[in-house]
């Protein structure tokens, strides 16, 4: 195994969201020093990090540059270019691996990788050529839902489809582009479960957390998850599977439909912490971020025990400045809440720009109450 990449290091991050923003706060405070490579100036991640490199990610040369003022390369976000980060692995340990995230950024590997591993999956066909429409027709006769097979998240890429007729037309308003179609799937509630696995093999993960969407997008994660033992168990064995069987190093999200008889079917991975982890910060013994440095540095991972009963995070979208800056201290006068901010200049409807989280007696009272912080905000 590799020596251990210690404190006063510097450790490069490709992207400038803010999940780099979060992991370059837990590494400063662990005594790092952070390098971030993104196409922009004052991105999130750029405003914590000692020094912002702006190139585009098609920048091999840029790329190679930064590779070699850092000690190691890691990611937070899975659209990063697999030739930048082969690139980058020329000259620094890249942590995941460049071959995870050819895996993950494609959902036809992505399923066939988790069927290899012996998970269960919602029933799929792909959609490559226009010969592939019968054969769709058949594996997926009921109602789906057709899905870019590369670059689509928080629900874009995506179309319902209520049977074999409506799929070619469904093909053509995603420009027929290369695609999944998967089987609908009448979950009755969302989980996931984010887990870190070391450099020796070693394997950390978090009780699953339970997420609302909203609009496609993330809108409240409650932990601990409603579901029974034997669902928790279960949901906890497949990450585990996930990270020992696509050899990960670093940190790493499974999503997963729970069913009514409480079986489990994954949805998707994330090569990265996630925003259900988010909660992690204000509720973990170490967060999700703080683990993401740990793996990546070959140091042991950190102890996943709650410090609280329960906990919630509300997600903070741009929608809430459409009629004024949010009131904050309406929001931050109610007990428990803690507010993060992500550096975004410019709010826009769906974007992403903080999240509330809230520690309670347990998840349903703390989810409660990150809502009614909420919306306190807009007065």
């Amino acid at each position: 195994m590799s020596a251990p990449i210690l404190p006063g290091a510097v450790l490069g991050v490709l992207g400038g969201g803010q999940l780099g923003r979060m992991f370059a706060l837990a590494a400063r405070r662990l005594g790092y020093r952070v390098t971030v490579f993104a196409p922009e100036d004052d991105t999130p991640a750029g405003q914590i990090a000692d020094e912002e490199v702006r190139a585009p990610y098609d920048d091999l040369g840029a790329v190679e540059r930064f590779a070699a003022s850092v000690e190691v390369v890691t990611f937070e976000f899975e659209n990063v270019p697999a030739d930048t980060a082969a690139a980058a692995a020329r000259h620094a340990p890249v942590r995941p691996a460049g071959a995870l995230l050819h895996t993950t950024q494609d959902r036809l590997r992505e399923k066939r990788a988790l069927r290899g591993l012996g998970l269960p999956v919602a029933d799929f066909a792909p959609l490559e050529r226009p010969a592939d429409l019968d054969a769709a027709r058949r594996e997926v006769p009921g109602a789906g839902v057709l899905k870019t097979a590369s670059w689509g998240y928080d629900g874009k890429g995506q179309r319902r489809v209520e049977g074999p007729d409506a799929l070619a037309a469904a093909w053509d308003e995603l420009g027929r582009a290369r695609a999944v179609l998967e089987a609908f799937v009448p979950f009755e509630r969302e989980v996931s479960v984010v887990g870190a696995r070391g450099l020796d093999g070693s394997v950390a993960l978090y009780e699953p957390f339970e997420n609302a969407h909203a609009n496609h997008v993330l809108d409240v994660t409650s932990w601990p998850a409603r579901v029974p033992p034997r669902t928790r168990d279960a949901a906890l064995a497949v990450a585990r599977a996930v990270l020992e069987g696509l050899d990960v190093v670093g940190v790493l999200c499974v999503e997963l439909f729970v069913l009514p008889d409480g079986e489990l079917l994954v949805n998707e991975l994330a090569p990265r912490p996630h925003n259900s982890g988010h909660l992690t910060i204000d509720a973990c013994a170490t967060s999700q971020f703080e683990q993401q440095v740990r793996a990546v540095c070959g140091l042991p991972l950190g102890a996943v025990e709650p410090l609280t009963p329960g906990a919630a995070m509300a997600n903070l979208l741009g929608d809430l400045w459409e009629a004024a800056e949010p009131d904050w201290p309406a929001a931050l006068a109610l007990p428990g809440v803690r507010l993060h901010l992500y550096g975004k200049a410019e709010p826009r409807p769906g974007r992403k720009m903080g999240h509330l989280t809230v520690t309670g007696a347990g998840a349903e009272e703390a989810a409660g109450r990150a809502r009614a912080a909420r919306a306190a905000l807009r007065g």
